[in-house]
């Protein structure tokens, strides 16, 4: 029998108690599971063509209707979510991995590679991020790995910023001033005995970053920067109703409900996340 520890039990109760995060976190689940699982929940290929079929309105036989090429945009819908929750989570990680380090190294060391390293944080700061991402994207490539990592180099400085504030106030703390004088050495007071104690604030970055780097992937495919065909992500699928929206609005209007809901999801679960990770609400299920 596993024992959960009582401090993870009250978070979960407190989070229970956000109806709007806890129904969020059911929704990310759903997608998550659809994208997934989605030859098992789709009836027709993503790619698959029936020009004969095109541009019905929703019925039994398309739940969502088809597009131009007679695809059915629901198979496309749920197969774009694996694109879009990929670049969004992918991307995320990247920058959780870089920013992470980035941040513990500048904030434990100090001095002139503090310095250096926060120079270093501010020319990726100044500059456009989706402007970076687009040259980025020109040296890398268009596929999914170059959005990727464009995404993930404009997006690790904020949890860089994030995690040194957070190491500057920790490295004045009793437990790793007592860590000093026990002779650990500085990569294991950091890695052991700080980071371990910030999961909090960094998680809850995380959940933050997730739907704007969806957001970045949307926009960077509807200008047609993004995921190529046939592959489909929910921007391209919005690019494509957009230029038919007035004879066809189930093309884009599917696409962006799914889109618009997926981005408050992760809205309300990061506002519940924080509140129960919050140190001064209780403590940390960490």
């Amino acid at each position: 029998m596993i024992n959960v520890p009582d401090s993870q039990i009250k978070a979960w109760k407190r989070f229970k108690k956000n109806r709007l995060a806890l129904i969020s976190l059911l929704f990310l689940v759903a997608i998550t599971g659809f994208a997934v699982f989605a030859p098992l929940v789709t009836q027709y290929s993503y790619e698959e063509q029936n020009i004969s079929q095109k541009l019905e309105s929703p019925s039994t036989r398309h739940w969502m209707g088809t597009d131009t090429l007679g695809r059915d945009l629901y198979s496309r819908i749920v197969y774009g979510a694996r694109m879009s929750l990929a670049v969004g989570i992918f991307t995320a990680l990247f920058a959780l991995v870089l920013g992470t380090l980035t941040g513990a190294v500048a904030g434990y060391l100090g001095g002139w590679v503090d310095h250096l390293l926060m120079r270093v944080v501010d020319v990726f700061y100044i500059f456009p991020s989706l402007l970076l991402a687009i040259l980025l994207m020109l040296l890398l490539g268009r596929g999914v790995t170059g959005i990727i990592l464009a995404l993930g180099m404009t997006a690790w400085v904020t949890q860089a910023r994030l995690v040194r504030g957070q190491v500057l106030q920790a490295k004045e703390m009793a437990y790793v001033e007592a860590a000093r004088a026990l002779g650990v050495s500085g990569f294991s007071i950091v890695f052991k005995h700080i980071l371990p104690n910030l999961w909090g604030p960094i998680i809850v970055s995380l959940t933050m970053q997730i739907p704007s780097n969806i957001m970045s992937e949307s926009f960077l495919s509807f200008i047609g920067l993004g995921i190529q065909p046939p592959y489909s992500s929910w921007g391209t699928l919005a690019n494509e109703g957009f230029r038919a929206m007035r004879s066809f609005p189930h093309l884009i209007i599917y696409p962006g409900a799914i889109l618009f809901f997926t981005m408050l999801a992760f809205s309300y679960l990061g506002d519940g996340l924080r509140d129960v990770l919050d140190p001064q609400g209780g403590g940390t299920i960490f």
